[in-house]
């Protein structure tokens, strides 16, 4: 086991994985508690799952974790001041992004979808951590919101919105 950590550690290091830590609340429930893993670049994740073309992406199991992936990774990459984090519960209740900049907290899910929704668990994990403000980040063109202060957008959008904040 030590050996794998070593090896994950190194691969963390020379940034060819990224680790994203869990949000840590005190909430009385029991969360997850271990990282999550990204292969940083999506380019290296493709070959390694031998996908050679966007038709085989399309189909691929891989590709809504590996959209996740690059959204996570654009995202803590052109906001180095916010930092990020996962949330999930024993049961299910998810945000895969949580950026926090001193009191200041986003929930971002991350869909490879034009017609994206989020599960009721997203709704929960906003309300359990207090989370006033959300995007949902898909390959979409124009931004929408969907429910008061959850917005529907696209990656470079986010960026920029964030960016000019």
């Amino acid at each position: 086991m030590n050996t794998v950590k070593h090896y994950i550690e190194i691969l963390n290091q020379t940034y060819l994985i990224r680790l994203l830590k869990p949000y840590e609340a005190n909430l009385g429930k029991r969360l997850v508690k271990s990282p999550k893993i990204y292969i940083r670049d999506t380019g290296v994740l493709f070959a390694l799952l031998n996908i050679k073309d966007m038709n085989s992406l399309m189909g691929h199991p891989a590709f809504g974790e590996s959209w996740e992936g690059l959204v996570i990774e654009n995202i803590l990459s052109e906001l180095p001041d916010w930092d990020g984090y996962f949330y999930r519960t024993a049961s299910g209740v998810e945000i895969d992004l949580i950026l926090e900049q001193g009191q200041k907290k986003i929930a971002i899910e991350c869909k490879a979808s034009i017609a994206p929704s989020v599960s009721k668990g997203f709704y929960i994990a906003m309300e359990d951590l207090k989370i006033e403000e959300a995007y949902i980040i898909a390959p979409v063109k124009d931004e929408y919101p969907i429910k008061k202060n959850v917005w529907v957008m696209n990656l470079k959008g986010f960026i920029n919105k964030m960016k000019a904040k």
